[in-house]
């Protein structure tokens, strides 16, 4: 099932996973590091609902908030679950800061 998302989903996974077999590209990964992105994801998705009850009927400006925690919310949850992590490593920035 996993293989099967992350082939649906290559096109958004592939620019963070890139340089997984470079041997000059050192990135900083901690298992914390995934369990965050996750709760982040929770966060921004409650953002999302939370923006959809409140908007009044017929207000179509207060849905871009709901596009814009709503989509992030569903990509760190892809990214957090069926992601690699070189993937979760470079959404939290982080890199070996003594090697290139």
């Amino acid at each position: 099932m996993k293989s099967l998302l992350r082939r649906i989903f290559k096109p958004l996974l592939a620019p963070l996973e890139r340089g997984d077999s470079d041997p000059d590209y050192h990135y900083v990964y901690k298992p914390s590091h995934r369990i965050i992105l996750l709760v982040i994801s929770i966060l921004f998705l409650f953002l999302a609902s939370l923006s959809l009850f409140l908007a009044p009927a017929g207000e179509w400006d207060y849905m871009i908030p709901v596009v814009v925690f709503g989509g992030a919310g569903l990509f760190c949850i892809l990214v957090g679950c069926i992601g690699k992590d070189i993937a979760v490593a470079k959404l939290w920035g982080s890199r070996n800061p003594g090697r290139k």
